[in-house]
């Protein structure tokens, strides 16, 4: 696959781990292009260890494991690329410049897979301020901009008990008891800039 893309020079190829490592260490190839599963040291290890030694060699890992694990792994060890083995040669030509010009590509259903396990994680309800309805999020930056609550219900062309009941709400939902607390919560929550 590599040889039908052109401007590729195959310096060395092995199948074991710790040879991949010191092969990689004596030609210094601009991208090492690694299996996870190898004898002697992963390459999820070698790639680390490039990382850490060899920062300006590259690693795109080829491997048949698609679990988010492999993949989280791999790219805390620092990896430019994530291909499954049923990539095409295109995806591969373009993980190869992604990581000559020192970006990440990954698969198509590697991303997905990412993806899926993040919104997994993160649950069906998102981040607090995603659960909190239109009217809640208005009243939170209307409250984080300083506008008391006379002035919210002016503004919003509401009762001041109905600005009062959904700021107790508001206020419920995130935990937070206080304005500094809200207006904290809205600063990192990108509702207002700080000033």
């Amino acid at each position: 696959m590599l040889c039908s893309l052109g401007n590729v020079e195959i310096v060395a190829e092995t199948g074991d781990g710790r040879e991949a490592l010191e092969l990689i260490r004596k030609h210094r190839p601009d991208v090492a292009l690694l299996d996870i599963t190898m004898p002697s040291l992963t390459g999820l290890e070698v790639a680390s260890r490039v990382a850490e030694e060899l920062g300006a060699v590259r690693v795109i890992i080829l491997s048949m494991h698609t679990s988010e694990d492999y993949i989280a792994r791999a790219i805390r060890a620092g990896v430019s690329g994530y291909l499954l083995k049923t990539a095409d040669p295109v995806e591969l030509e373009l993980a190869l410049r992604a990581a000559a010009n020192s970006e990440m590509y990954l698969s198509p259903a590697v991303s997905k897979q990412l993806v899926e396990d993040y919104i997994r994680r993160i649950g069906p309800r998102g981040s607090l301020e995603e659960q909190l309805t239109t009217r809640q999020r208005e009243i939170l930056q209307l409250i984080a901009e300083g506008k008391t609550t006379k002035e919210i219900a002016v503004e919003l062309d509401l009762s001041v008990k109905t600005v009062e009941t959904h700021r107790k709400d508001l206020m419920d939902r995130l935990g937070i008891h206080d304005v500094a607390g809200l207006v904290r919560f809205a600063i990192r929550a990108g509702i207002i800039k700080p000033e």
